[in-house]
């Protein structure tokens, strides 16, 4: 009985395996018109959906403005040292302060002046008495014309005289020699005059020269200008070897004497115009007025100064920090992280039809993440946003939309 339920079991096992193997033998069937020789392909869609998705710009037009970030601090356009003319008198009165406009002329402090008077008075007196002295050898030189005339004449009588016989040689030896003394003291009165005349040019001159002491003792700005720094001290005395007694801001006007490095040095040019940005006053427009032509061997830096104007918000010494724009234009725009630098210069990778195609462009501007391309694209095209190594051509990628407004706003 066993047995035989076992022969049942064994039939039933290998006609279910027989049918099996019937069924999995049998064609599947095939659309109409399909022949049975070709496989068919995948989808493209099965091909995307295993693609990597990289993220993707469009190329499109932009305004771009190349800047150079340059940083430093606040001085004076020109710095007007204002000392003593006259050293050694002592201050008797300050009438500026720092942070005062001045004008040229104006008196800014006053030095002592009783000793140059003292002087003057005595001068007064030296230069009255040359006057007399003058008067004195006119007279004289009157005196000595009379004589000569006088004692000529009588030469001249005496040598009729003499070639007569009737006078003595001694005696015309005399009126001669009467003659001569006469000339010389013609010639020495004159002499007196030009002396006297000398000596009150020279008390003249000493005059002037005191006058001129007289009038410095005002110290005067000689230029319009603020008050930056006042050393001067009541009681102090003017030396011209000591820190000078003011330092005015020539018309007030400021510059940013800012460092730029030298690899960008080349691009910055007089007359650029500059934003300048400074601590607790905001953004200043100002121009590139000097470009050193010297570059620091020890930092690597080189100097320009910004020309600011007259603001009364600037301070001397303030930090500030500056853009100059070296360049503009509009042109093709993509990111500067869709840029891969080679040995055989830029390039950049392109998505068309799902596929990546690497191509190499020329590049132009750069303002901010973004790079202008000047060669190589065409507007409306889409290339990689980040740019890599595990892209190769011909890849295939789902590419996907990024930020457009990077670039519009750069429009």
């Amino acid at each position: 009985m066993v047995m035989r339920k076992i022969l049942i079991g064994t039939v039933l096992v290998l006609s279910f395996l027989m049918i099996s193997l019937t069924l999995v033998g049998k064609p599947l069937p095939r659309a109409a018109g399909s022949s049975p020789s070709v496989a068919q392909a995948p989808p493209a869609d099965a091909l995307l959906a295993f693609a990597a998705a990289v993220t993707v710009a469009r190329v499109q037009p932009a305004d771009f403005v190349e800047t150079v970030l340059v940083t430093g601090s606040l001085v004076a356009r020109e710095e007007i040292l204002v000392g003593p003319e006259v050293e050694g008198l002592r201050i008797t009165e300050v009438l500026a302060d720092e942070g005062m406009r001045v004008k040229k002329g104006d008196v800014l402090a006053r030095l002592v002046a009783d000793t140059l008077d003292a002087q003057l008075a005595q001068n007064d007196a030296a230069l009255a008495r040359a006057a007399a002295s003058i008067a004195q050898a006119r007279s004289s030189i009157v005196q000595a014309e009379a004589r000569l005339v006088e004692n000529r004449n009588a030469f001249e009588r005496a040598k009729p005289l003499r070639q007569s016989g009737v006078m003595a040689e001694s005696a015309y030896d005399t009126r001669e020699q009467a003659a001569r003394t006469a000339e010389a003291q013609l010639v020495a009165a004159r002499d007196g005059l030009t002396a006297a005349e000398a000596e009150k040019a020279q008390i003249e001159a000493q005059r002037r020269e005191l006058a001129w002491r007289r009038g410095r003792t005002e110290v005067v700005a000689p230029a319009d200008g603020i008050v930056s720094r006042r050393m001067a001290r009541i009681g102090g005395y003017a030396a011209g070897a000591a820190e000078p007694m003011f330092r005015i801001l020539a018309k007030g006007e400021v510059e940013l004497d800012a460092e730029v490095t030298e690899t960008r040095m080349a691009a910055i040019r007089i007359g650029q115009p500059t934003r300048v940005e400074v601590t607790g006053l905001g953004t200043i427009v100002g121009r590139v007025r000097l470009v050193s032509p010297e570059v620091d061997k020890a930092t690597r830096l080189g100097r320009v100064r910004i020309f600011l104007g007259d603001n009364e918000g600037l301070r001397i010494g303030a930090f500030a920090r500056g853009s100059i724009e070296t360049a503009s234009g509009r042109g093709l725009a993509v990111p500067a992280s869709a840029i891969l630098y080679g040995p055989d210069g830029a390039s950049v990778q392109v998505v068309r039809a799902n596929r990546v195609e690497t191509r190499r462009v020329r590049t132009g501007l750069a303002s901010g993440a973004l790079v202008e391309v000047r060669e190589g694209l065409r507007e409306g095209e889409s290339v990689v946003s980040r740019s890599g190594t595990f892209l190769r051509d011909g890849d295939a990628v789902r590419p996907v939309a990024g930020d457009r407004s990077k670039l519009s706003d750069a429009r």
